[in-house]
């Protein structure tokens, strides 16, 4: 395990040095309610530029910029009525919200992959909250992890995956919610860019009606949005109800008896969310080569669906 990174406590001393490590330019990982984030200041060309070569990120592939509250947010980008109504019942919260550009913001551009818009998130993490009111100011933040590759709900991953290419990360312990923040975009009716943490069923009822869908064939205008994305090393085989001859089975419900790890042995979607990335973490280390990691059938509701999204993109073909 490469580990050249610093570990910090999330007390008062390990934030004040995270903090000042963002402000000289480096790269500090934190954790939030969905998965660890790799932190650099959004203003700094070369501390972003930074974020992308240690998680060896396309540059097309924008960032999500994490900030401490929605004021912050009013001053980087134009949020119209739709925007003004998820920010203030959602954030701070697994929501992320694609908004237009303000000229003035001062983001470096490539944070936003050279597009008018850009990703806004309020995290709501006593840790993420607490860097993000030290630092004062924007922090892009992608999850903490190599691209393409499973995402951080640990920091032993963070350190296992970029130990060292980072200055530090602040060990806050697991991610309560366990999968990315769900994204929305504005097009310009409110549109689901990405499934994640903040169920779609919650969006819908408080806009009052269902969002749109991005097409399969959209451009990329958010994160996340990439065919072959959280992946293990080993292949992962879908819609498993019984366990495949010679694989790895990743069971959900009670009826998966003799499953190699259950996401929820009741079922519960919330608790297999948060257990998804750990889980695939752990088959993998298991995994002998060519052995095929098998999924259990998910249902696609609620946090299901951030969770079907997830597994799809780890078994899409690779490049």
């Amino acid at each position: 395990m490469p580990v050249s990174a610093e570990i910090l406590h999330p007390g008062p001393e390990g934030i004040a040095r995270a903090a000042g490590l963002l402000a000289s330019g480096e790269l500090v990982a934190f954790p939030t309610e969905t998965v660890y984030g790799l932190g650099a200041d959004a203003r700094n060309d070369r501390a972003v530029a930074r974020i992308f070569e240690a998680k060896g990120r396309p540059r097309f592939n924008p960032l999500i910029v994490h900030l401490a509250d929605v004021a912050a947010a009013r001053g980087i980008a134009l949020m119209d009525s739709d925007a003004e109504r998820l920010a203030d019942t959602f954030w701070p919260g697994a929501l992320t919200l694609v908004l237009p550009l303000r000229p003035e913001a001062g983001l470096s551009p490539l944070v936003t992959a050279g597009l008018p818009s850009v990703a806004l998130r309020v995290p709501d993490h006593p840790v993420a909250h607490a860097l993000l009111a030290a630092f004062g100011g924007p922090v892009a933040a992608p999850s903490a992890n190599p691209s393409g590759a499973v995402s951080p709900t640990r920091a032993a991953h963070v350190l296992d995956g970029l130990g060292d290419r980072i200055a530090a990360v602040v060990d806050g312990g697991a991610c309560p919610v366990g999968v990315e923040s769900t994204i929305v975009g504005f097009d310009p009716d409110p549109v689901l860019l990405r499934p994640g943490g903040l169920p779609v069923e919650a969006i819908e009822a408080c806009l009052g009606g269902p969002l749109a869908m991005r097409g399969a064939a959209a451009p990329v205008t958010a994160p996340g949005q990439l065919s072959s994305h959280y992946a293990p090393g080993a292949a992962v085989l879908l819609e498993a109800a019984t366990p495949p001859a010679g694989a790895l089975w990743l069971g959900f419900g009670p009826g998966c008896k003799g499953a190699a790890l259950n996401l929820s042995p009741a079922g519960d979607l919330v608790e297999a969310a948060a257990n998804l990335f750990d889980a695939l973490r752990e088959l993998d280390s298991r995994a002998a080569p060519g052995q095929t990691i098998a999924v259990a059938p998910i249902p696609d509701r609620g946090l299901g669906r951030a969770i079907n999204d997830r597994l799809r993109r780890a078994a899409a073909p690779r490049g």
